[in-house]
């Protein structure tokens, strides 16, 4: 399903934009045992764990956050070990499906993406195991969690085969 580069066309945008699973309010994050698998896409998102004293197993970032620069989440982890991967905005390459791979497996626990991370909350629904949770940040409004199980690995097969190859 990775082996090439994946491409958001123009006309399947709208399909893309409902958001997925439940707004995760901070508070949640205070009663967190530890036993969770949790997985987060997003500047925000992953800084907001780290405050929280939750490390996930993976953070994805690319060092922005609604198009400005920030740099808390990139300048907390700068001496952290992380993998940089190319993802240019709208796409899934397979490099960084390769990343997020890895990276659920314990491999890596940082990428950092020179491009957009966007989209990769769907390469960690598709690869993560069920019972673990992917939390990405809705732009000015709140968290989302996504419980991985085999109907939220359904829904993102299918936002994925909507998605072309490039060659």
């Amino acid at each position: 399903m990775f082996g090439k580069d994946l491409a958001l066309p123009e006309s399947q945008r709208d399909a893309f934009k409902e958001p997925l699973g439940r707004e995760l309010p901070e508070s949640e994050l205070a009663s967190n045992s530890g036993e969770t698998v949790y997985l987060t896409v997003g500047d925000v998102v992953s800084l907001t764990f780290r405050r929280c004293g939750v490390t996930p197993r993976l953070s994805i970032y690319d060092g922005f956050t609604e198009r400005r620069e920030m740099t808390d989440f990139a300048r907390l982890v700068e001496d952290e070990p992380k993998e940089t991967v190319v993802n240019p905005a709208g796409t899934i390459t397979a490099a960084m499906a390769d990343a997020v791979r890895r990276g659920i497996g314990g491999e890596v626990a940082l990428i950092r993406v020179d491009g957009e991370e966007d989209l990769a909350v769907l390469p960690c629904l598709v690869l993560a195991p069920d019972g673990a949770r992917v939390v990405y940040g809705m732009p000015g409004r709140c968290m989302m969690v996504v419980e991985v199980d085999g109907r939220t690995r359904d829904r993102a097969k299918e936002l994925l085969s909507k998605m072309e190859e490039l060659e």
